[in-house]
């Protein structure tokens, strides 16, 4: 049997939040200088409003990007945004190693690539999270990579697309990042984060503009004057501090969310995210036998169409 903790024994109580009345691009830049892909949005007591994501970044930078879209506007395409140098998995690395790359990265999630280079899907905090319920489910004591790895391959993108196109990728999607391919070959990788530097530059360019434009619209002013609470999601999933591990880790596999607010008596005390629980998981539920796995690859840099080390 396996003690079950609360939420009140690994939840984290400094957090990063955000008022209702900031505007969105100082948000954004608010989220990315402390590497973060959302934070709670609260009133001056405490009470808990919603959240502001990546997801609502997206949606507000790219609205003011549609309106600025003007033909002299240039929208960079994918290969000079994408991140070269990745993390990548293999299909036969066991999954608690895997977890323990991504834990140790702090990434949420890595390519997977065979011995070739060549693309084979994704290991990523919601599928480690499956591989971690099946070892509580059915005292599986865990497997390989490949049995719990993304296949959509809607997902994928390749080196010319456009900015504008993988944010609605993004938008329309729960992924956080798109692997970039050529032919089969893993070229690369776009995340949400990549998309929010890249839109956050373009809109701050969009803002000057329309602030001096004599001509502005009524909807480009308006656009530009946004404030967190005009896309903030109001309804995100929460919970409380005496909610166990287990429970919290399927409302993570049920849901897009990676960070749950904990809130008392409606205010905000704390936070969860999808590594939270996966640390405390992971440690465990770890199979105490020795394991004789293949090591994960590194790809690093990703501008050859096979890696030097794998030739």
């Amino acid at each position: 049997m396996y003690e079950m903790k609360a939420v009140r024994d690994f939840m984290r109580r400094e957090l990063v939040t955000l008022d209702a009345k900031t505007c969105v691009l100082d948000a954004i830049g608010k989220l990315l200088r402390h590497n973060i892909s959302g934070a709670p949005v609260v009133d001056c007591s405490g009470e808990f409003l919603g959240v502001f994501s990546e997801k609502c970044s997206l949606s507000s930078l790219t609205t003011m990007l549609e309106l600025g879209n003007e033909s002299e506007m240039f929208v960079p395409c994918v290969q000079t945004f994408m991140t070269s140098e990745l993390v990548t998995l293999s299909p036969v690395t066991d999954v608690f190693d895997a977890i323990d790359h991504l834990l140790k990265k702090r990434i949420s999630g890595a390519p997977v690539i065979n011995e070739a280079g060549e693309y084979r899907g994704v290991f990523s905090e919601k599928t480690a999270m499956q591989a971690l319920m099946a070892a509580v489910y059915d005292q599986f004591p865990g497997t390989c990579v490949s049995h719990y790895m993304d296949l959509d391959r809607n997902r994928l993108v390749s080196e010319d697309d456009l900015l504008l196109d993988v944010a609605h990728r993004f938008q329309k999607t729960p992924y956080r990042r798109l692997p970039v391919l050529r032919g089969n070959q893993l070229v690369g990788q776009v995340s949400r984060r990549d998309v929010l530097r890249a839109e956050r530059r373009m809109a701050l360019n969009v803002r000057e503009r329309f602030r001096s434009a004599v001509d502005a619209t009524e909807s480009q002013a308006a656009v530009i004057t946004r404030m967190v609470g005009d896309y903030m999601d109001r309804d995100a999933l929460t919970t409380c501090m005496g909610a166990d591990l287990l429970s919290v880790a399927q409302m993570f596999l049920n849901s897009p969310y990676r960070r749950l607010p904990i809130l008392e008596n409606g205010k905000l005390v704390g936070q969860i995210s999808r590594r939270d629980v996966l640390e405390s998981a992971a440690g465990l539920l770890r199979p105490v036998a020795t394991r004789h796995t293949s090591e994960t690859l590194y790809l690093s840099p990703l501008h050859k169409p096979v890696p030097e080390f794998l030739r």
